[in-house]
């Protein structure tokens, strides 16, 4: 059975937990609104195993801030996950930051 996805904010940082993926990341898109307001950093150094629709999401998650005139920041990147970041060719859109500034 795969972890369930669970998420806080503190301060500028939205800090998952969990797996995200296919399964678990629809509660999550659908309480998007309003989740990123205020939100410079998405730490992702609690998530277990993240897929190529988790990778999506955070796509669009930078892409919000960006049209709203914020940026987003991932922190937390995994050797995995900067792997996965890395075959997609998204290295440049998704910006990895050492670590959060809460």
């Amino acid at each position: 059975m795969a972890d369930e996805l669970s998420w806080h904010a503190q301060g500028q940082t939205l800090i998952l937990r969990g797996e995200l993926n296919r399964d678990t990341l629809p509660t999550l898109w659908q309480q998007r609104q309003g989740l990123l307001d205020g939100i410079r950093f998405l730490d992702v150094s609690g998530l277990k195993r993240v897929d190529s629709a988790g990778v999506a999401l955070m796509l669009h998650f930078y892409h919000h801030q960006q049209q709203r005139g914020a940026t987003l920041a991932l922190t937390g990147v995994t050797d995995r996950l900067r792997t996965l970041i890395a075959l997609y060719k998204l290295q440049a859109i998704l910006p990895c930051a050492p670590s959060a500034s809460v």
